[in-house]
């Protein structure tokens, strides 16, 4: 598969190269910067864990969001329905050690501990558009690996069509699995060509460093040209399936939210439409923003649903 790596993005939104990947330079050098350059601010500068993260292929050159607005909004049901609420109560959740387990169609099943994952897959950053079902929208700078890097280690057989991930269930510290919004534990899927997309990254921090526990850590999915609950977080469990994976939001409403979720402006949700976006960190005069087909990465990903009706398979 040709893999292209030009974004469709409007040349208001690119920063130069260049000055992005020397702003920590320019952050700890405490460099006064002009008003025209979109850099992040100094609260945003990469310290952590993965400061030194080398910037990976497919990375947008875009002005990301602001680090608090990202940890402060969150869907993360497990914990709560209210976008804020998970930032207080998933700081119980228990992330070190932690084990995935690795089931179904394939040559090397087992439970495999996440630091001999993340030894065997070096990380990267890359800034990608993160796109929410609900209509709004930021741009994060992840930090994790490619997800068919670490697919392939598991020999995967012939028979694997699909992979399915499982979130941990907790409901004495995710106490929103008391509740009945799903049924839990929340399960995602993918096809196994888009697992094995060189776009489809599993994801252990953010923004220079370790993934927040609001934000789905230690390990989270982010497929960009997905809508955002496709992004599945702390996964304990992924299965190689022959037939397709009865995913969460999919069985709870398949009238609203399907399996393969591509954003799409000219699809609509039932309840709203899907054809522009709030921008994350905006205020109320900020213009929405026009959606793009595949979230802007038609070129690299349109090829996977050739010959499909994508107002069928939505």
């Amino acid at each position: 598969m040709l893999i292209k790596t030009k974004a469709n993005i409007l040349s208001s939104q690119i920063t130069d190269r260049a000055v992005f990947e020397s702003r920590r330079e320019f952050i700890k050098a405490a460099t006064a910067l002009s008003a025209g350059l979109m850099l992040p601010s100094p609260g945003q500068a990469a310290t952590g864990k993965y400061a030194d993260a080398p910037v990976g292929p497919y990375s947008a050159k875009l002005q990301v969001t602001d680090r608090e607005d990202v940890a402060n909004y969150t869907n993360y049901y497990e914990f709560s329905t209210n976008k804020t609420d998970s930032t207080v109560l998933a700081k119980a959740l228990k992330t070190a050690p932690w084990t995935v387990e690795v089931t179904g169609e394939v040559e090397k099943p087992g439970v495999y501990n996440l630091e001999d994952i993340l030894k065997d897959n070096p990380v990267q950053e890359r800034i990608y558009r993160f796109r929410c079902v609900e209509a709004w929208s930021m741009v994060v700078p992840w930090i994790g690996f490619p997800l068919g890097d670490m697919l392939k280690r598991f020999k995967p057989t012939s028979k694997a069509k699909f992979v399915e991930f499982t979130t941990l269930n907790n409901p004495e510290i995710m106490v929103g699995q008391r509740s009945g919004v799903l049924d839990w534990p929340y399960v995602e899927g993918l096809r196994i060509d888009e697992a094995m997309h060189p776009l489809t990254m599993m994801v252990t921090g953010m923004y220079g460093d370790e993934l927040p526990n609001q934000n789905g850590a230690p390990l989270r999915l982010i497929v960009p040209w997905k809508y955002g609950f496709k992004s599945i977080k702390a996964i304990v469990k992924i299965r190689f399936m022959e037939t397709m994976p009865e995913t969460a939001w999919h069985k709870s409403a398949p009238g609203e939210y399907g399996f393969y979720a591509n954003v799409n402006p000219e699809v609509p949700h039932p309840r709203w439409s899907q054809s522009r976006e709030r921008v994350l960190g905006g205020s109320i005069f900020t213009p929405k923003r026009e959606t793009e087909k595949f979230n802007g990465y038609g070129e690299e990903v349109a090829a996977l649903y050739s010959g499909m009706d994508l107002k069928q398979y939505f």
